[in-house]
C-alpha cells in the first residue's frame, strides 16, 4: 500500500471512529509505528485532527456555509444512501417536510417517480420544482424572505406559515451534531430559527445527514439532541456516539 493510500485509509477511519491508536493502526497496515507517528504528523498539519498521547482524534471544527448549490455535489455517495433510508421511511398519506438541505435535495431527486401519495411541504425551491410531472406528490411551498445562497425562504413570514400545518416527518438537515454539548447546530440564524419552527409542527424528527456532522459544529444552535426522534446517516456512528444517542432516545438509521 502507498503511503497515499494508508494515509486516506486513516483519515477515513477517523472520520468513522473519531480516535485511532498507533499500535492499533501499526497491526491493521502492517507498518511500524515509527511510521504511523510519522504518519499522523503529516495529517496533523493538512487536516482538522491532533494527535494525542498514543494516538490521534479527530478534532471539532465551526464549519461556515459556502451555499446550497455547492453542496448539491458534494459526497453524493452519502448522500444517497441516506436518501434511499428516507424514501422507505415515507408512508402513504404522510404529510412531510423537506426543509433546505443538500440531502434533501438528492431526496427529492430520487422521489420524482414516488407512486405513494403524499403531501410534501418545502421551502427549498428547487425541492418543489422536481415534481411538476408527479400527480401522486402534493406540493406546499413555503413562502417568506428568499435567501439566494440557501436556494430557499427562510424568516418571521416563514416561520408563521410553517406554524399552521401539523407534519407527520420532517426531514431536516444541519452544519453540526455536537453529541457532547448536546446540541444540533447550522450556519445561519434566520434558517436556525426556521428549522426550530419544523421541529415544533412535527410529530416526529429525523436529521439527515453524513457521519461526519458528528465531528462539526454551525454557527448558530436550532435543537438539543433530545427534540429530534431520529438521525439518518451514511455509516455506523462509532459506539459512543451510539451510546449517547441511546440516552436521548434518539434512534440511528444507516
Amino acid at each position: 500500500m502507498f503511503m497515499e493510500e494508508r494515509l486516506e485509509d486513516i483519515l477515513d477511519l477517523l472520520k468513522r471512529e473519531g480516535k485511532v491508536k498507533v499500535k492499533d493502526l501499526s497491526e491493521r497496515f502492517n507498518v511500524s509505528e515509527g511510521m504511523i507517528r510519522k504518519d499522523l504528523s503529516k495529517l496533523e498539519k493538512y487536516t482538522n485532527i491532533k494527535r494525542t498521547y498514543g494516538g490521534a482524534i479527530l478534532e471539532r471544527k465551526i464549519v461556515h456555509d459556502e451555499g446550497t448549490s455547492s453542496r448539491v455535489i458534494q459526497n453524493l455517495d452519502e448522500k444517497q444512501i441516506i436518501a434511499e433510508i428516507v424514501l422507505n421511511e415515507i408512508e402513504e398519506n404522510d404529510v412531510v417536510f423537506l426543509d433546505i438541505s443538500s440531502t434533501n435535495y438528492m431526496v427529492s431527486n430520487m422521489m420524482r417517480n414516488f407512486n405513494k401519495k403524499m403531501t410534501l411541504i418545502t421551502n427549498m425551491n428547487r425541492i418543489a420544482m422536481d415534481f411538476d410531472h408527479n400527480d401522486n406528490v402534493n406540493v406546499i411551498q413555503i413562502g417568506g424572505t428568499y435567501n439566494k445562497k440557501l436556494g430557499g425562504t427562510v424568516g418571521a413570514f416563514s416561520i408563521e406559515e410553517i406554524s399552521k400545518f401539523k407534519i407527520d416527518k420532517a426531514f431536516i438537515g444541519a452544519g453540526g451534531i455536537n453529541i457532547e454539548d448536546n446540541f444540533i447546530s447550522n450556519f445561519d440564524l434566520e434558517e436556525a430559527e426556521t428549522k426550530k419552527a419544523i421541529i415544533k409542527s412535527s410529530k416526529f424528527t429525523y436529521l439527515v445527514g453524513d457521519n461526519e456532522k458528528f465531528y462539526k459544529d454551525g454557527s448558530y444552535k436550532f435543537c438539543d439532541i433530545k427534540d429530534i426522534e431520529y438521525i439518518i446517516t451514511d455509516i455506523k456512528p462509532n459506539e459512543e456516539i451510539l451510546k449517547k444517542l441511546s440516552e436521548s432516545n434518539v434512534k440511528v438509521l444507516y
